[in-house]
């Protein structure tokens, strides 16, 4: 068999050693790089969303607003009286009322004057909280007592479009009274507000109140609250 004397020229080990190294090399090399790379993709998904956390939380605190209540005793008593006249109780009522003038000599065909009234009205009541006084309002804390003012009739009136008369009679011998209408009126007017009264609107407007004013105070934070 011939020899080739320049085959370990072109072929020499220690050439063949380097390669494999270096080709290891290369391979370790390009898996740490993938692993570092991996690893930074990573930490800037985590640092971006942190970062973004941060900011939000620093924006917070420098825009941010601090709720504060303040539930001293004149701000209470300002709180109140701005409600003024508080209407808690509205009554209405239907009823037939009458009206006659009589003479004393004639029967009423000749000298009577007769009205028959279908009367709407109602009657407002509540309390007015515009005289309050800081004397009227305790605070201690979250709990206060409150002297609460008597409820009143605020008005009664009849409602004009539902209220007419429903017949009128007047004798042969005298002429209509144009003042029994509004005598009859304003009778309807005491009678509405007297059964209003017995009815008991001024215990419905103050139980009401007292519902309104403590929904009120709870509002403004306190816990406990006495009315007197």
């Amino acid at each position: 068999m011939a020899h080739d004397p320049d085959a370990g020229a072109r072929f020499p080990r220690p050439y063949r050693s380097r390669s494999a190294v270096g080709i290891a090399l290369i391979l370790v090399l390009g898996l740490l790089l993938g692993v570092v790379c991996i690893g930074s993709i990573g930490w800037l998904m985590l640092s971006r969303d942190s970062g973004r956390a941060l900011l939000s939380h620093l924006w917070s605190a420098v825009t941010g607003r601090t709720l504060t209540i303040d539930v001293s005793q004149p701000t209470v008593v300002d709180r109140i009286q701005r409600l003024q006249r508080l209407e808690t109780v509205v009554y209405t009522m239907d009823k037939i009322v009458t009206g006659e003038k009589e003479n004393t000599f004639f029967p009423d065909f000749l000298a009577g004057d007769r009205l028959l009234m279908m009367v709407h009205g109602e009657v407002v009541a509540g309390i007015d909280f515009t005289n309050l006084k800081p004397g009227d309002v305790s605070v201690n804390g979250k709990q206060i007592r409150l002297h609460l003012p008597a409820a009143q009739v605020f008005s009664t009136r009849l409602d004009s479009a539902r209220t007419r008369v429903y017949s009128r009679q007047t004798g042969l011998l005298v002429s209509t009274d144009p003042n029994l209408e509004t005598k009859v009126r304003q009778a309807a007017e005491q009678q509405l507000l007297q059964a209003a009264v017995l009815d008991g609107i001024l215990k419905t407007a103050q139980q009401n109140a007292t519902s309104t004013i403590s929904s009120l105070l709870q509002g403004l934070g306190f816990e406990k609250i006495d009315f007197d």
